[in-house]
């Protein structure tokens, strides 16, 4: 007890006491005192994950255990905020929630659609009571909510099934409590991306609701009390007389005799049987009541003899029959079939099912029990279990009443559908009821009951329809003007524009619109708005297609759509029909002006078809007789010329609006039926596209599509173009009219017939966004964008978009597919180019006839593969690891393909979400002999890849971006094409799947990355073969291409300690110098380089006289633990005398050479050798030093088989000179000092040097030669086949790689590792990469790591870019702070350059070497981790430095200089800071919960640090649990994995004995004993420790508890 300041706190609250303690699957009470008796001590508790988006969970007396499954993260319904109380009355449970957007609970009148979390009860229990905006409880029953956690739209919904009267209070924390009299708990949690998903979700559960008949989509209109036919036919004549679209009259109890079921009042109703053909003839409908049974008479006998009534009820004035009674049933269907044969009628109106009675339980009152009276009453209308309702304890047979009460008008509507399928047969017909309980919609629609004629119902109207939204009934509406009270004609006006978009449209008040005169302005703004109703007919009817088939909303909250804003969140005085039309209707009396919400998307005002403000309130003017009406860019409507009824309309001819979007795009669907025919609608820039889907009905009327208008269009048109089965049909320029000042299109008098498929094209303007550059070279102007066939028309903000191409394909530029037909394993087909427009390079003629092979590969991989089948074209020859056996069966593909015919394309659909993951049905393919060009639009903007290059961001940014792919050796920069090629990307999709694609094509080339979005390709040669990986994780998409193009090498156990290099060391003395201060230091330290100064001349394979003395010292540091590695670049000198490297590769014939019929001699060029006999003189320019003292050098061509043999034997060679452990393969791109040979003059055609399209890449202008050998240099693959280096250039350091890799592995006989410059797709396999020659500068800090991230999605593990950077002089903080960083790349290496100070961790003071010792400490304490995520990588194909999706460790580095603070972002999860201190000697590092990390004492080498004891760190998860795994070999075996010489160790915590692991600090930290070696593969699960619960102290060998 503790009283508070607010009254609406409570006062009494539980203490801790009161809850169940959790043993395995049974809840135990703790002692504590009872609330309300009967508590019951042992419960169970059930949960299952249903679905992956549905978690079930039940608490209620013992029963059988269940699986049990966690809830994913993060908490959404979080029960330890509270205490479970479990009585056999009483039954509570508590939640915390994310947020405080909290919509649904029912039925009852919210004022608002979100909920007040300001401790607010509301009850749920059936009853009639009127609608007047209090908080008590109505006519339905649903304990159902939805909740949007945040701005990415992530939500979930809460339903508890049960039937019970209960309560529910929302308090501020946000919590929910609720509070039940009965039943069970019997919790389901629905998960979804957006709340319309979470909807979908409760509707699979629930059942998705039924398809009205199309007639019921028309208007109504009701009244009580007509008091006779004669009144309720001069209603519909002077309806009709006005002209009123109108298609159902309803009569009210009134008709009946004495108000019985069943009966007429033949006096008063005389015709009544009769009434249904007079509303027939009118092409009307008529719908009568069912409220209940008045006895005694024939129907009531029936009944009684039956036994059809709830028992132990007084049955004086009235009876209640018991629906849940099979024999009731049977009475109720037998009524109505008599009824229906007597007095001829449509569809039923079921009332009065709460279940309502005039009496408290019964004329005699109710007995005095628990079940009328029971110890707790939750806050229902009057306090009183049986007001206005039947005795508790009345028997059905379902149960008591007690308990199935708000179940009464369920199973009413269950009965009574029953009957409705008994008289109408397969002709659907109408329900319309007043109580509800979830499911109720599959059946049947409800309006909002018995509310009066006040501004503030026609208010409260929408959140009660958003919320049966929610519920799943969609067929929803407000009694139109009121149902109690006299209207006035503003507010009967005004309730009459906005009752016309109500799904159910019924006006239900003695006032009808006719009523208020022929001419009156009521008359004339409810006929306007009706009409747009009945026109926009077919749209309502489709979203009412796709709430049956999906789950979908028809009447839609704002933020469903626009959830992202947080603005949209509270909307409730608008609401939209489906995605695309916002309804904005006036609420107030005597206003003009509403301030009214606009979302942030293109709209256009209905009426005026002009283009409104967004993302905004504004003061919308809407006068007297006008509503706001604004259709959503990107929709396309279907519509239907309107009559006075809809079996009239549906006579006429169709039409469609588009409203075209941002992009200049749209798309919409329409079902049209009896039968089921659905066709799909979509337009981009210029093209409509009519597909029918599934047409098995044909219209009797012949129905066609005469009208299009399309909104926002920029232009008139020249011409229009209607294509059906291939016939293209000119639109007479009579028949199209163009609005310029509102931009609007209109095409009339078109006769597109209703089923068939058909494209509409125009030649309008195209958005900015959607534009593909016809003209991707400089100098683009209209004359040369003109002669290309294109389209020119500058951008409107040039100075704001730049980038965005002046010059732009047509829509129908690029081919034509010629009878695509899959087949159970792909496609394969023929492609013919549009003749219209000739080739665009001449020197490079575009090929007529391609041939497409599409090809499945396996469940998460397919191949498209697009090439010239007349003439065979070079193809790359790197071998990839295709599955032998494509995957056949469709429903274990995770992807589906669609071809579409003209313009060409592939879509590539992700089944799971349907998200089109790859569209080329795009302008501007082409495919000609040096120039491909292939576009497609991305999923997302979330797109990662493409190399190698400097990124300044690891997401790309698709502002109009062009990135040349061409390997050189160029220093990292922006924009400028690098050593290695690497056209693969991953990419994010909307729904958070991921997909990664390789075009694997080695001619240079470039990407065009635009914010459609879409992508670009260009490259000057081969073919487009494409494979795309569906994931559908970031991790598994890696996965799964490594798997395709080859797993990462396993490197040496001793390749992950620190390296040290440096180009400049004038001999062997300073590198031991730097040895001994490195080990004086303490600094753990493994590898030691020698760049090129070791060699003679820079001649590979020779020693320098001031290095004569190295290989001594190489064998002093190997046998001290110590391991070093020697740099060889591929060039060979020919100007030696005597250089046995030379000599014998020229006897083989290794080096790359001019074809034959240019000239018989090898291209030359120049690199590092000098001449021999000359002194550098290193103050000349650089070009003079290269003309005057670089000797001419030779190119091994690596891909032939003699090469990997002449460089195996060099390698031995040298390695009986001097020792070595691994090799830096370097300068392999290839690099040449001089452009293409030595004299610059190629030889052979020039188009390969300089082809018609140059990609965009650093000196393009210098031509592909530049820096690298003559494109028409010939090389011969191990199969003989002779190929220009023009194809194959991207590809030398790819083919330098695995002859490297395996001499090094044939010379030591041990692991060793490779690291290489240049790289392609699957040379990781072999070899690693460090990042190139950077610059000692802070931006190339944090730029590492985005390379780094990268070269993960390459599959390529081991790497990392050289410490403190390589050129220029190193600054202090700057390099400290790198080798914080550089202490965990994969790859750990202080480099630098010639000529600059040295940088290495014992060149500066004490307290850099320090700093050093200490974060070098970290990473060889983790390098059993590190190893781990190695052999992972290697075995599977995980990321070892993953992006913060993946990962057990994050590092935060302070990136800016002088920073003693960095923002950083933590992801979801539980994080242990590895340090407790951040200054400037220390790194942020992170463990993340629920990881087990294997850890080892560091020594100063990993020769030490292996033979000392190994430990673990178990960061427990929230949920205190935690796993890991371990694997160990002897660190240098070859191919120990492949062999099974290897232990492979899985750790994992379940729980931690029920202590909180807040005591327990987290972490655990606990030497191991050094593991046994296995040579099994994979090895069996060991035990490596275990502690038990009562001492909590690991002692290894103890028996596990």
């Amino acid at each position: 007890w503790d009283p508070v300041d607010e009254i609406n706190i409570p006062w009494c609250f539980f203490s801790l006491n009161h809850n169940y303690e959790v043993s395995s699957a049974v809840l135990k009470r703790r002692p504590a005192p009872t609330l309300f008796g009967g508590d019951i001590e042992q419960l169970s508790f059930q949960a299952e994950m249903q679905t992956q988006n549905r978690l079930r969970f039940k608490v209620g007396p013992p029963a059988p255990r269940r699986v049990i499954n966690p809830l994913p993260a993060p908490r959404r319904f979080d029960t330890t905020v509270g205490p479970l109380v479990f009585a056999d009355q009483y039954l509570q449970l508590s939640a915390k929630l994310p947020s405080h957007n909290i919509y649904g609970l029912g039925e009852h009148v919210h004022q608002n659609f979100r909920h007040d979390t300001n401790w607010k009860t509301w009850p749920i229990f059936t009853r009639d009571s009127f609608p007047n905006g209090g908080t008590h409880n109505l006519y339905g029953h649903y304990p159902y909510f939805a909740c949007l956690e945040d701005e990415s739209g992530a939500s979930f919904g809460v339903f508890l099934m049960n039937s019970n009267a209960m309560e529910v209070t929302l308090q501020p924390a946000p919590a929910v409590t609720y509070r039940t009299i009965g039943g069970v708990l019997d919790f389901y949690i629905l998960l979804g991306d957006t709340p319309e998903a979470v909807v979908q979700e409760f509707l699979e559960l629930v059942g998705r609701p039924v398809i009205p008949p199309y007639w019921s989509l028309g208007f109504q209109l009701s009244r009580w009390d007509y008091g006779n036919l004669t009144e309720v036919k001069k209603t519909v004549e002077r309806n009709r007389e006005i002209g009123l679209p109108y298609d159902v009259q309803y009569t009210d109890i009134d008709y009946m005799e004495d108000k019985k079921d069943f009966t007429y009042n033949a006096v008063n109703f005389t015709e009544l049987p009769q009434f249904a053909d007079y509303m027939h003839a009118g092409g009307q409908k008529y719908i009568l009541i069912l409220p209940r049974i008045n006895g005694p008479y024939e129907s009531y006998d029936r009944g009684t003899q039956k036994k059809a009534w709830v028992t132990e009820v007084w049955p004086g004035l009235a009876v209640f029959p018991d629906y849940t009674n099979p024999a009731c049933i049977e009475w109720w269907v037998d009524e109505i079939q008599r009824f229906h044969q007597e007095v001829k009628h449509d569809a039923l109106w079921i009332d009065m099912n709460e279940v309502s009675n005039f009496q408290k339980g019964s004329v005699n009152g109710c007995s005095i029990n628990n079940l009328n009276d029971p110890p707790f009453t939750p806050r229902i209308l009057d306090n009183l279990m049986y007001s206005k309702t039947l005795c508790m304890d009345a028997k059905q047979t379902w149960g008591s009443h007690y308990d199935v009460h708000s179940l009464y008008g369920y199973s009413m509507v269950l009965a009574t559908e029953v009957a409705l399928k008994k008289v109408f047969g397969n002709n659907r017909s109408l329900m319309l009821t007043r109580s509800s309980f979830p499911g109720v919609g599959k059946y049947s629609g409800h309006w909002l009951g018995d509310n009066a004629a006040t501004w503030n119902d026609i208010k409260w109207a929408i959140p009660g329809m958003l919320e049966f939204s929610l519920f799943g009934v969609p067929y929803i509406g407000a009694d139109i003007c009121g149902f109690f009270d006299d209207v006035s004609e503003e507010l009967c006006r005004r309730w009459m524009q906005v009752g016309a978009f109500y799904p159910f449209s019924r006006n239900h008040n003695p006032q009808d619109p006719a009523w208020f005169g022929e001419d009156s302005l009521l008359v004339n703004t409810s006929k306007h708005y009706l009409n747009i109703r009945y026109t926009l007919l077919p749209y309502l009817y489709t979203l009412f297609y796709k709430a049956h088939a999906y789950g979908d909303t028809v009447v839609r909250p704002v933020m469903h759509e626009f959830y992202s804003d947080s603005a949209t969140w509270a909307v409730d005085r608008q609401f939209l029909w489906g995605p695309y039309l916002l309804i904005t209707p006036v609420l107030d009396p005597g206003v003009e002006t509403v301030a009214a919400y606009i979302p942030d998307s293109p709209w256009y005002d209905y009426e005026t078809v002009r283009m409104t403000t967004r993302r905004q309130y504004i003061n919308m003017y809407l006068p007297a007789d006008k509503l706001g009406l604004h259709i959503r860019g990107g929709a396309i409507l279907p519509t239907q010329r309107p009559a006075v009824t809809t079996v009239y309309s549906r006579k006429n001819p169709m039409g469609l609006i588009i409203a075209l979007d941002d992009n200049e795009q749209a798309a919409g669907e329409l079902f049209w039926d009896d039968g089921e025919s659905r066709g799909r609608l979509a337009s981009v820039s210029g093209l409509l596209t009519m597909n029918a889907l599934h047409s098995t009905y044909v219209d009797p009327n012949d129905l066609r599509f005469e009208n299009i208008t399309v909104l926002g269009a920029n232009s008139m048109p020249t011409t229009i173009v209607v294509t059906h089965k291939g016939v293209e049909t000119p639109v007479p320029s009579q028949n199209i009219w163009y609005n310029g000042d509102k931009k609007v299109l209109y095409i009339r008098n078109l006769t597109l017939l209703l089923g068939q498929n058909y494209t509409v094209k125009w030649n309008g303007s195209v958005s900015e966004t959607e534009r593909f550059d016809c003209h991707p070279e400089e100098g683009s102007d209209a004359d040369k964008c003109l002669a290309r066939g294109c389209i020119w028309n500058v951008s409107e903000n040039p100075s704001e978009t730049p980038r965005v191409p002046w010059c732009f394909y047509p829509n129908d530029y690029g081919y034509k597919a010629v009878s695509p037909t899959p087949d159970t394993t792909g496609w394969s087909f023929e492609i013919q180019r549009n003749a219209r427009y000739r080739s665009q390079r001449l020197e490079s003629p575009d090929i007529n006839t391609l041939r497409v092979e599409i090809k499945y590969l396996s469940a998460d991989m397919l191949q498209f593969k697009i090439y010239d089948p007349a003439n065979k074209r070079y193809e790359v020859p790197v071998p990839l690891n295709i599955p032998p056996t494509p995957e056949a069966d469709p429903n274990k593909r995770l992807y589906d393909v669609e071809v579409n015919e003209q313009p060409f394309g592939i879509k590539v659909i992700r089944k799971s979400t349907g998200t089109v993951i790859w569209d080329s049905t795009l302008p501007g393919f082409t495919f000609s002999d040096l120039f491909i060009q292939i576009s497609t639009r991305l999923p997302s903007n979330y797109i990662y890849g493409f190399g190698e290059t400097e990124h300044s961001s690891y997401h790309h940014d698709l502002n109009w971006h062009t990135w040349g792919m061409f390997s050189k050796d160029q220093p990292p920069g922006y924009k400028m094409n690098c050593y290695g090629v690497q056209p693969f990307y991953m990419g994010l999709e909307n729904t958070m799947d991921a997909h990664g694609v390789l075009l694997l094509n080695s001619n240079a080339m470039d990407v065009t990355l635009q914010p459609t979005p879409a992508l670009t390709y260009r490259t000057v040669g081969g073919i487009l073969d494409f494979f795309i990986v569906m994931g559908p994780t970031p991790e598994q998409v890696v996965q799964e291409y490594t798997e395709l193009v080859g797993r990462p090498v396993l490197p040496a156990y001793w390749s992950l300690g620190f390296q040290l290099c440096r180009y400049g060391y004038q001999n062997t003395m300073e590198i031991e110098n730097l040895y001994n201060e490195m080990r004086n230091a303490g600094i753990p330290y493994d590898i030691q380089y020698a760049d090129i100064d070791y060699m003679e001349r820079q001649l590979d394979f020779t020693i320098d006289k001031d290095f004569q003395d190295l290989p001594e010292l190489v064998n002093t540091m190997r046998s001290e633990g110590m391991r070093f590695i020697f740099i060889l670049d591929p060039a060979i000198s020919g100007n030696e005398t005597d250089y046995p490297a030379f000599t014998r590769g020229h006897e083989k014939d290794v080096f790359i050479k001019w074809p034959l019929e240019l000239e018989d001699d090898i291209v030359w060029g120049k690199v590092w050798p000098d001449f021999p006999n000359v002194t550098v003189d290193e103050s000349l320019d650089w070009d003079t030093q290269v003309e005057l003292y670089r000797a001419y050098t030779a190119f091994p061509d690596f891909f032939r088989n003699q090469t990997a043999e002449w460089w195996l034997q060099e390698i031995k060679e040298f390695y009986v000179k001097m020792k070595f452990d691994g090799l830096w393969i370097d300068m392999n791109e290839p690099a040449s000092f001089v452009h293409g040979t030595v004299g610059g003059k190629c030889l052979g055609p020039e188009k390969y040097d300089y082809p018609p399209y140059m990609p965009q890449l650093e000196s393009k202008n210098e031509g592909l030669k530049h820096k690298t050998l003559c494109m028409n240099s010939e090389q011969f693959l191990a199969d003989g086949t002779p190929v220009k280096h023009f194809d194959v250039h991207n590809l030398y350091g790819w083919s330098h790689a695995k002859p490297t890799y395996d001499a090094l592995l044939a010379v030591t006989g041990e692991r060793g590792v490779v690291v290489s410059r240049s790289t392609y797709p699957s040379s990781g396999k072999w070899v690693g990469h460090w990042l190139g020659d950077n610059t000692s500068g802070w931006d190339q800090l944090f730029k590492s790591i985005i390379g780094m991230l990268e070269f993960s999605l390459f599959g390529i593990s081991y790497t990392g870019a050289d410490i403190c950077g390589f050129f220029n002089s190193a600054e202090y903080e700057m390099c400290l702070r790198w080798m914080q960083l550089g202490a965990f790349y994969p790859y750990s290496r202080n480099h630098n350059g010639k000529g600059n100070p040295r940088q290495d961790p014992v060149a500066w003071n004490s307290t850099f070497a320090e700093a050093s010792r200490n974060v070098l400490n970290i990473r060889y304490t983790l390098l059993p981790y590190l190893y781990t995520l190695m052999f992972e990588a290697h075995a599977t194909g995980s990321t070892v430095v993953p992006s913060l999706r993946k990962g057990a460790i994050i590092t935060h580095l302070s990136l800016p200089q002088g920073a003693r603070e960095v923002t950083a972002y933590v992801p979801e999860g539980r994080w242990y800071d590895y340090n407790t201190v951040r200054v400037l000697k220390h790194i942020n590092l992170h463990v993340r919960g629920g990881y087990i990390l294997p850890w080892q004492t560091p020594e100063n080498t990993t020769h030490y640090s292996r033979k000392n004891p190994l430990g673990l760190i178990v960061a427990l998860s929230d949920a205190g649990a935690a796993q890991g795994t371990f694997f160990w070999d002897d660190g240098q075996g070859i191919d120990t994995y492949e062999n099974g010489m290897y232990l492979l160790t899985s750790f994992s915590v379940q729980q931690v004995c029920g202590v909180r692991d807040t005591e327990l600090n987290g972490a655990y930290f606990r030497s191991l004993p050094p593991p046994r070696y296995y040579a099994t593969h994979p090895p069996p699960p060991q035990i490596i420790r275990s502690f038990t619960c009562s001492e909590l102290r690991p002692v290894v060998g103890q028996k596990a508890n």
